[in-house]
């Protein structure tokens, strides 16, 4: 099945694979075998207790020899040349049921493949890569691995002061240039030696770096060549792994095959069933075993407000609710003043708390987690008691410019803190400025309030009936039929903008059922597209329709009408909390269509993900990570709550 849809689909040369380790790390690179971006790699790995994630081994450089003709198979854009060198070869990609090129001139052909071990209680992460002689006649086959050796964030330099040394055991070699990180084990299972040959690879190319505004050339280093002979049909497996060898590598590479295969044997077809096999890449182990979300894939960490946005869809859309749980409990030791860091480390004094709204998100996590049918006992004794203290710290006042005001409403940011998920800033300050009290704020706010007053806190219940009407008093525009965009210094923001969806969208929110039809009414008039929801409507004088250029564009334009596709999640709940009981099933038939839409997303950026953000205009081009852990959930918890077409 899965290899006729691999023969199905024609996927762009610069589309990119993932893999995911489960402990941070990763493998990634494109459909094109091209390096284009610092992050492309085989193997980027988090150590120990450390967030940084480091280039381990970046690529190799294949040179097959058939008869007395020489090729390499690296494919690269060097410096000074006006474009990439791609090799004199025929190539084909399958991404499925693991990244695998083929490649065929003239007498010989040659597949590679590329399978990362994951982290268990047994064994650390582990790189495999397989070659198989397609062909009728053997094969030579020297392999250079291209080291990074550094974080990844970074670009390395040629310098001389890297040890070539080699240690050797058996069948494995160890090189360690520089004691910055621990060996590396290179394993073969085949007939093979290991030639000492350290040489740098000077004037790599990162050609999306280049366009985004960053700095784009860098360096690689190689500590030898593996000399592979190959026979018709033969194949060869090798293993990367740290400090200790990963041995017997091609029985290591069957295992993971055989899960693999099985993974791929169980994917639905469509949006929903295409995402649930790819939501656990999101999902990892940090320090001590707790579980967490991972933002995105190449560049973000663990991001609080992306956490908590992005779990109730991997986990209880998925029937999981054994993983929201244990996340959800994993945060509680970060829990600080009433906030949630917004960027996690690996401990509570390294993490960064900058953002007002993650212990919002965390909130209503929880609140979806009890909706769910999750342990009472567990909501009563252990999340009931973190939600208090919140709401005591914001009603005390906290950080973050977070204090409760006369009314009931929760005040936020700054004149230079932009403290909610629209947080991009430029030399001149935030983009979008939103301090005093934005919407979604409130939102969250009113229905954690209400929450509590459910759950037996009836202390809470005048605050919650006095934000509530305190919300509808402020925010509500009569002659719009929508809500503000923010209230500050009783001052509303009219920006037409997609936040006012999280309150037409939440269970416990202060909004009737046509106030929610009129906010839903003008998303679908100025805000929504095939790709997700606009962050500013087209008519103000502020949108910014394309999203690409310099740093500053990109951020200009970030929340000024980029789209961004973890809001059809919200969208999707208004509408259905938005519709009549005669209109429910044509409204539900009709986001089906919507968002089974997006499936070709799947095939054209991050393959089996769908990318960060898109340009507000059409045709929406794709843009930022190219795997985001809230669309993902967003959108599957969007198609669980529209169920079956019945």
């Amino acid at each position: 099945m899965q290899a006729a849809k691999n023969e199905a689909r024609a996927l762009p040369a610069d589309a990119e694979w993932l893999l995911a380790d489960g402990r941070g790390g990763y493998a990634c690179g494109t459909v094109g075998d091209l390096v284009r971006r610092r992050y492309h790699g085989l193997w980027v790995a988090r150590l120990g207790d450390s967030a940084k994630r480091h280039m381990l081994v970046a690529g190799v450089d294949e040179r097959v020899a058939v008869g007395d003709e020489v090729l390499s198979l690296l494919h690269a854009h060097w410096s000074g040349q006006p474009g990439p060198v791609a090799p004199p070869v025929d190539y084909a990609f399958a991404p499925h049921p693991f990244p695998t090129f083929a490649f065929r001139h003239g007498a010989f052909a040659l597949e590679r493949a590329v399978q990362l071990r994951p982290v268990t209680e047994e064994h650390g992460p582990a790189l495999l890569m397989r070659w198989r002689n397609l062909g009728a006649e053997p094969l030579r086959l020297a392999v250079r691995p291209l080291l990074g050796w550094g974080d990844v964030d970074h670009l390395m330099v040629a310098h001389a002061d890297f040890d070539g040394a080699v240690a050797s055991r058996g069948a494995s070699w160890g090189f360690r240039p520089d004691d910055t990180l621990p060996t590396l084990w290179l394993t073969t299972e085949a007939v093979a030696a290991f030639r000492s040959e350290p040489d740098w690879y000077r004037g790599f190319v990162y050609d999306v770096d280049r366009d985004r505004g960053y700095d784009s050339e860098g360096d690689r280093w190689s500590p030898g060549s593996l000399e592979l002979h190959l026979p018709p049909g033969g194949m060869a497996t090798v293993s990367f792994a740290l400090e200790d060898p990963c041995l017997d590598p091609a029985a290591v590479w069957d295992d993971l095959a055989a899960l693999a295969e099985a993974g791929c044997l169980a994917t639905g077809d469509g949006l929903a069933g295409r995402l649930e096999a790819t939501a656990d890449d999101f999902l990892y182990r940090a320090a001590g075993g707790r579980l967490g979300v991972l933002a995105g894939f190449p560049w973000f960490g663990e991001w609080g407000r992306d956490v908590f946005l992005a779990l109730p869809g991997l986990s209880l859309a998925r029937g999981r609710v054994d993983l929201c749980e244990e996340v959800l409990s994993g945060a509680l030791p970060f829990l600080r003043d009433g906030l949630l860091p917004n960027i996690y480390a690996g401990s509570v004094e390294d993490s960064h708390y900058g953002s007002c709204d993650a212990a919002l998100w965390f909130a209503l996590c929880v609140q979806r987690y009890c909706d769910a049918g999750g342990d009472s006992a567990r909501v009563q004794d252990e999340y009931l008691p973190a939600l208090v203290s919140i709401v005591d710290s914001y009603v005390e006042g906290t950080e973050l410019g977070l204090a409760v005001d006369d009314d009931g409403l929760l005040r936020a940011g700054g004149p230079d803190l932009n403290a909610t998920w629209m947080d991009a800033a430029t030399s001149a300050g935030p983009v979008t400025p939103r301090q005093g009290l934005p919407v979604e704020i409130q939102a969250l706010w009113h229905s954690l309030l209400a929450f509590l007053v459910e759950r037996g806190e009836r202390r809470f219940d005048e605050h919650a009936r006095a934000c509530g009407q305190a919300f509808l008093a402020r925010f509500w525009l009569d002659d719009g039929d929508r809500l503000a965009d923010c209230v500050h210094e009783g001052v509303a923001d009219l920006s037409v903008r997609p936040n006012m969806l999280v309150a037409a969208a939440l269970q416990r929110s202060p909004l009737s059922r046509s106030q929610r039809a009129g906010v839903v009414a003008v998303a679908d008039a100025q805000l929504v597209t095939p790709r997700g929801l606009r962050t500013l409507s087209p008519e103000d004088d502020a949108y910014r329709g394309r999203y690409g250029g310099s740093i500053v564009d990109r951020d200009s334009a970030y929340h000024q009408g980029t789209v961004w596709p973890w809001l059809a999640g919200f969208y999707v709940e208004a509408s259905l909390r938005a519709a009549t009981g005669s209109t429910r099933p044509a409204v539900r038939r009709r986001l089906r269509s919507w968002l089974g839409g997006m499936e070709p997303e799947l095939d054209r950026a991050g393959l089996e993900h769908v990318s960060e953000v898109f340009d507000g205009d059409a045709p929406q081009r794709p843009a930022g990570t190219f795997a985001q852990a809230w669309n993902t959930g967003e959108l599957l918890r969007a198609w669980a709550l529209l169920g079956d077409e019945s």
